[in-house]
């Protein structure tokens, strides 16, 4: 909503203000089918190089996120926490044995089944069970700091796929100024060979090569380069809810109260998503 918001701000005030000052439209307009047909296609071709299919799927995904926001909502995180904190629980009261079935079938678990937005999420249910399991065959003789290490290694992976498209993203920004060079070189070499025009035609011609470079940068600094800058928001928003299962985890195997429990994940949470603690309590109460 608000990207949506800042792109048309950006287009008035630019376009707006170039008129208000006593600037024609005309010119630019006539030149941009062009100089973005130039721009945009080398902007498309170096993601194509510089990416796989899943990369490329990735960061068309990416502009989906920059205009719908957060993929959890705080909702989904009391969800989360609540989640962990009933199989730990259960691995607590009743062992290894009794959440075996919970963490093996996920789909098939009466636990994950009252929450079946977070049993959709797939890399999150991933790394509950994942983490459950190694637990569950080892009967539970594993070191608190080992199952931490793992939970690590597993969600910095994670993470580094999220980032991906933000990456790429903020590439393009830094490439678009040049690309919008590469078109104003093309409109010069243009105006070059009809340098025996009148002055009128000559002044329209290099006038057409310069909006190349004024979209180059427009595009870089005014619409991709903030767009990278959201999407890093974003997928940083939606790692809260990994840190926040982690949190219950790990302090639930060192033998924590299950109030200290909650809290620890809770405080992690930014603003946004925080809940606060007696409407978690009550909400785990209330599962």
């Amino acid at each position: 909503m608000f990207a949506a918001v800042g792109l048309a701000v950006l287009i008035v005030i630019v376009f707006g203000g170039f008129v208000l000052t006593g600037g024609s439209l005309g010119p630019v307009l006539a030149a941009l089918p062009g100089e973005m047909l130039i721009i945009g296609g080398a902007a498309v071709a170096a993601l194509i190089t510089g990416n796989n299919a899943h990369g490329l799927k990735a960061i068309g995904g990416g502009f989906a996120k920059i205009f719908k926001g957060p993929k959890h909502t705080k909702q989904d995180h009391i969800d989360a926490i609540i989640l962990t904190a009933k199989l730990m629980k259960l691995l607590r009261a009743e062992g290894p044995v009794a959440l075996e079935s919970h963490v093996t079938e996920p789909q098939n678990s009466a636990i994950f089944a009252e929450f079946p937005r977070l049993l959709a999420n797939k890399a999150l249910t991933a790394l509950i069970c994942d983490t459950l399991t190694l637990i569950v065959v080892s009967s539970g003789t594993l070191e608190v700091r080992a199952v931490e290490e793992v939970m690590d290694n597993a969600m910095k992976q994670h993470f580094h796929e999220m980032h991906e498209p933000q990456h790429a993203l903020q590439g393009l920004a830094d490439a678009l100024p040049a690309l919008g060079i590469v078109a104003a070189v093309l409109g010069v070499v243009k105006t070059m060979g009809s340098i025996d025009k009148p002055p009128s035609v000559l002044g329209g011609m290099i006038g057409a090569a310069l909006v190349g470079t004024f979209l180059g940068v427009l595009l870089a600094y005014g619409m991709v380069g903030p767009m990278a800058g959201r999407l890093k928001q974003i997928v940083e928003a939606d790692e809260q809810i990994f840190q926040a299962v982690k949190q219950v985890v790990i302090a639930s195997l060192h033998g924590w109260p299950q109030p200290l429990v909650v809290e620890g994940a809770r405080s992690g949470l930014g603003h946004d998503f925080r809940p606060g603690l007696s409407e978690l309590l009550d909400a785990l109460r209330g599962r």
